[in-house]
């Protein structure tokens, strides 16, 4: 890293990108926007004084003053990019989800570890506050035994959404509501509950002309006993924000968007839930705050690692392959009508 910072290169300029570029303006000093890819977009990216260059991906990768990849391609895009990052030397972060393959997210654990690179999946609710007191809360047994965990993920997203990205509606290139729009929760009740032992599911286009499901509705074992439920649509007009519920011998908690609906756990007061927008009708709602959140982690982790000290980086590629192992296997579940035990 340079005394600017962190070097970053996107590759993928649409609107996520725009948000962390955003992000990365609001950690000047430690953090700069080196080079991207994709579309010119309408206010250029970067800091005003030292404007980001705009170049074929490939250049964003080999460019000498990139120590960062950060990929915001079409997920069925992401496992390929993560390589050719890692294998040009560069650390990664990449948008949800790492991989639409099991094998293809361990080829990438593979090539991080065999480089001593770190890689990070955008897993910004995490940092949420009302997450991060959740899982205290689940840490420290304030919940007691972990009984019942539930997600629902019911958004709407129109016709004009399938037709303006085309890999949105195809399974091959990561499209459905599982893998695009419900990635996130399913993400966190892994986070908060622990390992999946099975799941069974089951997913059908109730809504739009398109390849992908729109809507499926999985049941979740975990290794601990607790049985869960996972909910995903993008038909459900008008989309409503996604909630998040465990149930304990203890306590229990709901929790929405940047609200705490309940929080009954005996001797834990509910945490001050931050202002997030949902995505629930629009996909650019949610604004860069938990990006920013992610990349203030990331940054850090890169400054101490530098030191050899041991800073964690956020959602790190363990993480993100069992998130992809548990998408497999709903999406599995859902297509062949089967029970799904997942294995390591």
């Amino acid at each position: 890293m340079s005394t600017n910072g962190v070097g970053v290169g996107i590759v993928g300029m649409g609107g996520i990108g725009m948000m962390h570029a955003r992000a990365l303006r609001e950690l000047a000093g430690r953090a700069r926007l080196v080079a991207f890819s994709g579309r010119e977009p309408a206010s250029p990216p970067g800091l005003a004084a030292q404007p980001a260059q705009r170049l074929e991906a490939d250049d964003v990768i080999a460019h000498p003053d990139v120590d960062v990849v950060t990929i915001c391609t079409p997920s069925g895009t992401h496992a390929a990019w993560a390589l050719a990052a890692l294998e040009a030397g560069r650390h990664v972060v990449v948008e949800k989800p790492l991989a639409l393959d099991v094998d293809d997210a361990l080829q990438v654990a593979r090539a991080a570890r065999e480089r001593g690179l770190m890689v990070s999946m955008i897993s910004q609710r995490r940092l949420e506050a009302e997450h991060v007191a959740l899982k205290k809360a689940v840490d420290d047994g304030a919940l007691g035994e972990l009984r019942l965990a539930m997600t629902n993920v019911h958004w709407f997203r129109d016709d004009d959404y399938y037709r303006a990205a085309g890999w949105r509606s195809t399974t091959a290139q990561g499209g459905g509501s599982l893998m695009n729009q419900g990635v996130h929760n399913v993400d966190l009740l892994r986070w908060l509950c622990g390992p999946v032992e099975s799941v069974t599911a089951q997913s059908g286009t109730l809504a739009h002309t398109i390849d992908a499901e729109d809507t499926t509705v999985a049941t979740l074992r975990f290794l601990s006993g607790a049985l869960g439920v996972v909910t995903t649509t993008t038909a459900t007009p008008p989309g409503f924000p996604a909630t998040i519920s465990l149930f304990g011998s203890r306590g229990s908690v709901e929790l929405g968007q940047g609200e705490v609906r309940r929080w009954d756990v005996p001797g834990v007061p509910p945490p001050g839930a931050g202002r997030i927008a949902s995505g629930a009708a629009d996909p650019l709602a949610i604004g860069h705050a938990g990006h920013l959140a992610q990349w203030t982690q990331i940054v850090s982790a890169l400054e101490t690692s530098a030191l050899e000290t041991s800073t964690p980086v956020p959602a790190g590629i363990d993480e993100a392959v069992e998130t992809v192992r548990l998408l497999c296997a709903i999406s599995r579940a859902g297509a062949e009508g089967v029970m799904v035990r997942l294995s390591a």
